[in-house]
């Protein structure tokens, strides 16, 4: 199977995981804290997995760590809302919601890069949405 699959997979499997902890975190603690926690114990396995690998920490290009910083200030503000949203109500709606992300990333995508989006990837989006509509209401 292709790398990136199986690597996606286990991110997807993974992810799966947080938001059923994550949900039941928040039943009993604030959604900040309960963030913190989870993002601090994220931040060692990322740790533990750059020193394994040997990954070089700053890379050859300086900008890329204002966009890493952007993308943590952005990670930051979604996982607060994600959380808060988690201890509002139905963990399945907060869920399946916030995991639309990737209709914004690719929206981004076209716009920023102009890359011209396929027939078939407006017909995905299409499809994501109203599937997350049915699962959401």
């Amino acid at each position: 199977m292709n790398q990136v699959v199986v690597l996606a997979l286990v991110g997807a499997i993974a992810w799966g995981f947080w938001a059923l902890f994550a949900d039941v975190a928040t039943r009993s603690m604030a959604p900040e804290v309960a963030m913190i926690v989870s993002y601090s114990v994220a931040i060692g396995v990322a740790g533990v997995y750059v020193w394994y690998r040997g990954t070089e920490l700053l890379g050859n290009d300086p900008t890329a760590l204002w966009f890493a910083g952007l993308a943590g200030v952005a990670s930051g503000v979604g996982a607060v809302a994600y959380y808060s949203a988690l201890q509002a109500g139905s963990a399945g709606i907060a869920t399946t919601i916030t995991a639309m992300y990737f209709v914004v990333a690719a929206a981004l995508g076209f716009l920023v890069f102009g890359d011209a989006p396929e027939v078939s990837d407006l017909a995905g989006i299409a499809a994501a949405v109203v599937a997350v509509a049915l699962i959401a209401y």
